[in-house]
């Protein structure tokens, strides 16, 4: 059994998005493994684990996205692979899940492709479900439980974590499942293999090693472009204390209120 677990690095949650000149940056903050993908990390692992097979980590990024990817190796995966070329820069949720269909169809032998529940960044949640439809794959999202799965029978059968409560669905594999952070508690990289992921070569595909167009991917290739981006003006508020009796504020809060047509 393989499996894939799909990652993204983001800046760490700690850090100050700022937009400079028409672009978003978050200055020298750290850039680590989007927390909601070390769910997916896990899970990818406890399937390998419980099923004796194999577990990879991709990541569509730059250069730097290595250390995301070492960061997955030390957890226990088996292999991680970078997915890096000039042309995908610019890309939005649908360009990168052409990007990360042609890498998982590119390796030819994945049963489940496993993701976070959205990036803390984009917040979209869609890639997933992308890559699903990309690929004539099934979908499960929001997955809280996986209650069994059949690597022989190519069967999987899922608990959902819904606004409106837990769904039980069943799918054939291979399948494209995204999870949340009731599903597990994500393990800390051993010392052992902090010091392994720090000697491993990365590969790193481009856009041509996994059969993409550069019309399919950057700006050219993605539904969401940006023409324009700009900081929020800052809020700007005022507190005024009302004093008097129970009867003389509320006759003042009323009047303000009605003064600046809250009510």
């Amino acid at each position: 059994m393989h499996v894939v677990a799909c990652i993204k690095q983001t800046p760490d949650t700690a850090a100050k998005v700022e937009v400079k000149d028409g672009h978003v940056t978050w200055g020298d903050a750290a850039l680590v493994v989007n927390p909601w993908d070390e769910y997916a990390v896990e899970e990818a692992l406890r399937l390998k684990e419980k099923h004796e097979g194999k577990a990879t980590a991709i990541c569509m990024g730059p250069e730097s996205a290595k250390e995301a990817l070492k960061t997955c190796l030390a957890m226990g995966c088996d292999e991680a692979i970078l997915i890096s070329d000039p042309a995908l820069k610019g890309s939005d949720s649908t360009a990168t899940a052409t990007v990360l269909a042609a890498a998982i169809r590119k390796m030819g032998d994945v049963d489940i492709a496993v993701f976070g529940k959205q990036a803390i960044d984009g917040d979209t949640g869609f890639t997933a479900v992308a890559v699903a439809a990309t690929l004539g794959w099934n979908a499960l999202t929001f997955l809280s439980k996986i209650e069994s799965l059949d690597p022989a029978g190519k069967t999987i059968v899922v608990e959902r974590s819904l606004e409106e409560g837990k769904q039980l669905c069943s799918s054939k594999l291979p399948a494209a499942i995204s999870v949340v952070k009731d599903i597990n508690e994500p393990r800390y990289p051993s010392f052992m293999g902090i010091r392994k992921a720090a000697k491993a070569n990365v590969p790193v595909w481009s856009a041509a090693d996994i059969g993409v167009e550069a019309s399919q991917v950057g700006a050219a290739g993605s539904a969401v472009t940006w023409p324009e981006i700009y900081p929020l003006p800052a809020r700007e508020g005022s507190v005024e204390i009302l004093e008097g009796s129970p009867e003389e504020i509320a006759a003042k809060l009323a009047d303000g209120l009605i003064a600046e047509k809250v009510i």
